[in-house]
């Protein structure tokens, strides 16, 4: 029995004294080239412990993804792999589904041990360019790795010295937004490390923002799988639609659904040149607000509606804008919102995008997307309540331009064309909504071309505040203030300019936008022109922007 016992530890021990696969360390040397591409050398240092294996294979995934769900194509060349004295090493390279995989090593022989592994290859479209600066954000790793990674650094070089660069870096598994690593920029190379060993399928990302032109502009290409592509989508349709009617019946078809029920009504009330009140509603019994104006005019609620409605809020004492810095706006509450503020609920939840954590909302800080889309459905739902449309207007639009979308994806051009442009103007006012764009195309008359009684009415100011959100709607703003350039008109107490001295409207209009543009900025996501988030702030995590894949032993 005693030998028994000892014969079992003996096995015991022998087979946990077998050493496990582990890279000892994975160094990432990385040249952003000034024609957007960027050069990339792996350094991989790869204990296969006491095992025996072919070689190890590293895959690349060549497809990155926006939020939107569009996919892009990055362009990998020039593969080439050494060992550490430059020697080549016996690899295949394949594309298997979204990914390119090299398999590194001779099938003939197996190998144990530590051995070294120098990859090289080039990538384009591996850049972001957004408005403010130009951006690599790169798996340096890849997070598909199922054995730990002791040491892991990247150096990212740019083609010159410059100042303005900024850095930053995620560890993790996929989507984690842990920075255990650090980061530094000196003479134009980035250089970043992981602070502690990456488990399995733990990566390190690393995100290096740099001014713009230094590089040219070699954005990523769209990429459509087959299943997404003109020819993956008519052999669909042809199953379930019948050719004839479907690219001559179909458009045909949406042209008499416009004549017959697309066309807004005449109006019953005629245009004048002078109207001093924007229409009134024949639900509510109440005088149209700013945004519903503008919502009726172009059928579209959009931020110049909800610019307006921040001034009509203002103008009303419920905020204040204030430029504390050239630039620098701040909204302040003044009063509250509550149930009984008479608001409506757009104006209540725009109220709250701005104040719900506190008192003051600095544009520059925050960014508040979502809740201006917020804002946008309940205005629509308004001026449909209010009966100044039949349907939600974005709805039917919506409806013609996926029929427009389907129609491109299956060649019907005609059917693309009509749903498109006959789907812009297909949303319908009705009888009362006719009429009170009448009215409201006469108060825009009269802010643009009424320079008479002016003197009379802006001697009390009331004429100026009152209708300039109205104004900002119509986009004659600036017509509107340089009615009153010569007027001697007070500052208005629920706006605090920077440039100070003696107001004066056209300076205090072109001050007003300059708010206006900030607001666009915390109502617009920070996304660059082909769909990408950047790397930095609340956009980045372990495993995203470019690169990735992973690998392991064979």
């Amino acid at each position: 029995m005693k030998k028994i016992f000892i014969i079992f530890l003996f096995l015991f021990g022998a087979v946990f004294s077998v050493r496990a696969e582990e890279i000892k360390n994975f160094n990432s040397q990385i040249s952003v080239n000034k024609n957007g591409t960027i050069s990339v050398k792996e350094t991989i240092v790869y204990d296969f412990g006491d095992v025996y294996r072919h070689g190890i294979y590293r895959t690349l995934p060549f497809v990155k993804t926006n939020q939107d769900g569009k996919q892009y194509r990055l362009d990998y060349s020039g593969f080439n792999v050494n060992d550490e004295s430059s020697s080549p090493y016996q690899f295949q390279e394949t594309t298997s589904g979204n990914d390119i995989s090299l398999k590194i090593g001779d099938p003939a022989v197996t190998i144990t041990g530590v051995h070294t592994y120098v990859i090289v290859y080039q990538v384009a479209g591996a850049l972001t360019y957004f408005s403010d600066h130009d951006e690599l954000y790169w798996n340096v790793t890849g997070n598909g790795w199922n054995i730990p990674i002791d040491s892991t650094s990247a150096e990212i070089s740019l083609p010159t010295d410059t100042e303005g660069v900024r850095g930053a870096c995620y560890t993790g598994v996929l989507g984690s937004k842990d920075s255990n690593c650090s980061f530094s920029y000196r003479l134009g190379t980035e250089k970043i490390m992981a602070n502690s060993v990456l488990p399995a399928n733990e990566g390190l990302t690393a995100v290096v923002g740099f001014p713009k032109n230094i590089v040219s502009v070699l954005e990523a290409k769209p990429y459509t799988p087959f299943s997404q592509t003109w020819l993956g989508m008519l052999l669909a349709a042809f199953m379930v639609l019948v050719g004839f009617a479907w690219y001559v019946g179909a458009p045909v078809l949406i042209i008499y659904l416009w004549i017959r029920y697309g066309r807004d009504p005449k109006p019953t009330v005629g245009e004048v040149s002078a109207w001093f009140d924007p229409p009134k509603s024949v639900v509510s019994k109440r005088f149209l607000l700013p945004a519903e104006v503008g919502t009726l005019g172009d059928e579209t609620a959009d931020l110049k509606d909800v610019s307006a409605t921040i001034v009509d809020l203002a103008r009303r004492g419920y905020l204040k804008i204030e430029e504390r810095s050239k630039g620098d706006f701040y909204f302040v509450k003044k009063k509250d919102y509550g149930s009984k503020s008479g608001l409506l609920p757009y104006e209540t939840t725009l109220l709250e995008a701005f104040f719900s954590s506190g008192t003051e909302f600095h544009l520059k800080d925050e960014n508040i997307y979502s809740d201006i889309e917020s804002v946008k459905k309940l205005l629509y739902k308004d001026v449909v309540d209010e009966k100044l449309f039949d349907k939600n207007p974005e709805t039917t639009r919506t409806i013609y331009y996926v029929i427009a979308l389907v129609a491109l994806f299956t060649g019907n051009i005609p059917l693309t064309l009509v749903a498109f442009i006959f789907g812009r103007i297909m949303p319908r006012k009705t009888q009362d909504g006719s009429n009170s764009f009448a009215v409201a195309k006469s108060l825009k008359n009269f802010l643009t071309t009424q320079e008479r009684q002016l003197e009379f009415q802006a001697d009390k100011q009331l004429m100026f505040e009152r209708l300039l959100p109205f104004a900002i709607v119509f986009g004659v703003e600036k017509i509107w203030a340089k009615r009153f350039a010569d007027l001697e008109l007070k500052p208005p107490t629920w706006y605090q300019g920077y440039y100070g001295g003696t107001f004066n409207s056209w300076i205090f209009i072109g001050s007003l936008n300059s708010s206006f543009n900030s607001f666009q900025t915390v109502a617009t996501p920070m996304r660059s022109s082909s769909g990408f988030s950047s790397g930095f702030g609340g956009g980045g995590f372990s495993g995203g922007g470019g690169g990735g894949g992973g690998g392991g032993s064979w």
